[in-house]
């Protein structure tokens, strides 16, 4: 191999990736540079929400409604961005939540988040869905990623999965419950998304019009779920979309019963995600659980759900100060971020936007996003006159009528 050109060409794309990432000023930029670089039926998987997305629209909605009260003058020579998370301190109260095949974003997508999450202090949430090995993410964590669980149908299979994730060296485990059934997500059905890619003469023209990451795919291979179920696998075949592709692994008996179930295998820090109705709140703490998160799917399950922003006081005031309670959905910004501190959250819980960046410059992109929610957090946290992120509160907000 010629090392020189190798160098070079490395030399080339890291050079490209700067030029991308100078357009990136907030995190919310990453969308528009993800759009020109992904095809269509990729970018509408990740960027798309059930029905009419008006649940996407709303969790915007919730967050920008609410104001802050800056409060001077105060001195904010030094402000601190870290939070405690289950006896840790993250650098940052944000985590990369669990978005399914980001390998179809950027090759190994998933290992990518881990290092990136280890890098900066914080925390990621492997998918069930992920396209790479679980051990081979978590070595790539450093001890700093969490595993996801969809509950399948078999009980058994839950329990192999709570081992796979035990053995691969996952600290933490999220269990989503809000997936009894697939949402119906309709620009999936209209582009025929499924992994894997299902071929027709406009996707593939769509591709070759981006022929940077159809290059990417073909030399790595299609990303495909890991951790399939192949007595399941003709279940999936005539499916419209990935998510009734993969409706067979889930099941709508589920129970606190069966979630105590995972609490008794599983020995490690433990959240339940997918929750949205405060009444649920106790029966988590009832079954053992050491956190919630708060959240509607993105919008991506029930079109016109509650916004998890809108709920998140009153999961507080069901729970203790103390509680783990992380939320999700439409946060794009270090401001918006500060505004679930306030709220009540413990910490926020990244999808859309962590992608969008991955799809940009790979872990460049993720340490770029990084290095703004910090730069905005900080910013924000000044002009509130607060030094720590524990000072925000309820007094530090005002919701409009």
């Amino acid at each position: 191999m010629n090392t020189t050109n190798t160098t070079a060409d490395s030399g080339f794309r890291a050079a490209l990736r700067r030029h991308r990432l100078q357009k990136v000023h907030t995190p919310g930029d990453f969308r528009a540079v993800a759009q020109k670089r992904l095809p269509k039926m990729v970018f509408d998987y990740i960027d798309g929400g059930a029905g009419q997305e008006l649940s996407i629209r709303e969790n915007r909605a919730a967050i920008e409604e609410i104001r802050l009260v800056p409060s001077a003058p105060h001195d904010v020579s030094a402000c601190d961005m870290s939070v405690s998370l289950l006896g840790e301190t993250l650098s940052l109260p944000i985590i990369i939540g669990p978005t399914g095949l980001a390998s179809a974003s950027w090759p190994k997508g998933e290992i990518e988040f881990a290092k990136a999450a280890a890098r900066h202090g914080t925390r990621y949430v492997m998918p069930n869905a992920s396209s790479v090995a679980p051990d081979a993410v978590a070595r790539a964590g450093s001890g700093n990623s969490w595993f996801q669980l969809y509950p399948p149908p078999d009980r058994e299979l839950a329990r192999k999965w709570v081992a796979q994730a035990r053995d691969a060296g996952f600290t933490g485990l999220e269990v989503t419950v809000d997936v009894a059934a697939p949402g119906q997500r309709h620009r999936d059905s209209r582009n025929g998304f499924v992994m894997p890619f299902r071929w027709s003469p406009g996707k593939a023209l769509d591709c070759a019009a981006r022929p940077v990451w159809a290059m990417k795919m073909l030399y790595h291979g299609q990303p495909t779920p890991y951790l399939q179920v192949d007595e399941n696998k003709k279940q999936s075949e005539g499916a419209a979309n990935q998510s009734e592709s993969r409706k067979h692994r889930f099941t709508r008996a589920l129970s606190w019963d069966l979630l105590k179930l995972v609490r008794d295998e599983w020995q490690g820090p433990l959240l339940v995600k997918g929750l949205v109705d405060p009444r649920q709140a106790s029966l988590a703490v009832q079954a053992g659980y050491d956190g919630i998160v708060i959240s509607n799917h993105g919008g991506r399950q029930l079109d016109s759900a509650i916004s998890p922003m809108e709920v998140l006081p009153e999961f507080r005031a069901e729970v203790s100060r103390e509680f783990p309670l992380l939320v999700d959905g439409g946060f794009r910004s270090g401001v918006d971020v500060c505004k679930a501190i306030a709220s009540g959250a413990t910490a926020v819980q990244l999808g859309r936007v962590g992608v969008f960046a991955l799809a940009t410059a790979g872990g460049a992109g993720l340490d770029h996003m990084f290095a703004l929610f910090r730069s905005e957090i900080e910013n924000t946290m000044a002009l509130c006159g607060v030094t720590r992120l524990d000072h925000l509160g309820q007094h530090s907000i005002r919701r409009r009528p």
